[in-house]
């Protein structure tokens, strides 16, 4: 299993779609700019056929601090979250 890291994806676009690199990395910083910006503002983003990024919150609760073994409280926060899409899917399995 190999890790595609930004380079490796903006290479690949690059050359698929005749553009520039310079063209297609900021194409994907506006497009992740965008969805955090929307996910900021608690808006859910659905690209069809990939997936959906949504916010969730989660609850405060309790937890044990694995060194020391002492009960800690972990506070409540908002999570980002992705759901893969149906075509995601298929084409993984």
């Amino acid at each position: 299993m190999t890790n595609i890291n930004k380079d490796a994806l903006v290479t690949s676009i690059s050359t698929k779609t005749e553009q520039s690199k310079k063209d297609v990395e900021t194409v994907i910083d506006t497009m992740v700019e965008e969805i955090t910006k929307s996910l900021r503002a608690g808006d859910k983003v659905t690209l069809t056929g990939f997936g959906t990024f949504k916010v969730s919150k989660r609850a405060a609760r309790e937890g044990i601090n694995p060194q020391t073994k002492a009960k800690i409280q972990i506070p409540a926060m908002t999570v980002p979250k992705f759901t893969a899409g149906k075509a995601l899917k298929e084409a993984v399995k």
